[in-house]
């Protein structure tokens, strides 16, 4: 399903950005563009779950299933896949309603994630009737940015394929054994890997990845 953009809702509910000479392109909403440009989902919803917006990232996830799912198509209901889930997320959104922020973890048959709920209200002490639902990446690599950060720094094909399993927390051994090599040319790659981004070590070099702008790949953007 594809949830078309509510623009009342992101110029009045979040405040309408001001436009400039050049003007956003015709027919574009910034904000939309914006929160799609984004590699994890963003939701926003009614206190009911009822969904207001949703970005790439989010529909991506709504449309597999997997956790979450959307019941009636545009401005359709958020409802959890397991019932668990359903009354976890119930109990999220009410809390959130009331100006708590919550940090919800939802399961399905193939996957896991943790969801932030946020109050979103200008006037302090008023009730919060908007929503928002931020979805974790799925990964550290999960980033458009991890593919330009292996450009900046000139790794081969190989050290960024064992960069992105050192992301994965996976152990030098375990490195090997997936990529059917010796240890010794595992530990090879990655002191070169660390000289070339100027880390002290795994740590460090894990660390940088992991704090990359959250910016979705130009692939998944449509």
């Amino acid at each position: 399903m594809n949830f078309r953009v509510d623009h009342e809702f992101l110029t009045s509910g979040l405040g309408a950005l001001p436009s400039t000479d050049a003007g956003p392109d015709p027919g574009q909403d910034v904000l939309a563009l914006l929160l799609d440009a984004l590699a994890h989902g963003v939701l926003v919803v009614s206190e009911q779950g009822q969904i207001l917006h949703a970005n790439q990232a989010a529909q991506r996830e709504l449309d597999s299933g997997r956790v979450l799912q959307a019941v009636g198509g545009y401005r359709g209901q958020l409802w959890a896949v397991r019932p668990a889930d359903g009354r976890t997320l119930h109990d999220a959104l009410a809390k959130a309603a009331a100006g708590q922020r919550n940090l919800i973890s939802l399961s399905g048959e193939s996957a896991h994630f943790m969801l932030a709920v946020v109050p979103l209200q200008h006037e302090a002490g008023a009730h919060y009737a908007r929503l928002a639902l931020f979805f974790a990446r799925a990964g550290v690599c999960e980033s458009g940015m991890f593919d330009f950060f292996a450009r900046s720094y000139g790794l081969t094909h190989t050290e960024e394929r064992v960069l992105a399993i050192l992301c994965r927390g996976l152990s030098t051994p375990e490195i090997a054994a997936q990529m059917k090599v010796a240890v010794s040319t595992v530990r090879s790659h990655v002191r070169s890997l660390c000289a070339k981004t100027a880390s002290s070590g795994v740590r460090e070099l894990v660390n940088r990845v992991a704090v990359l702008p959250p910016v979705a790949s130009p692939g998944l953007l449509t």
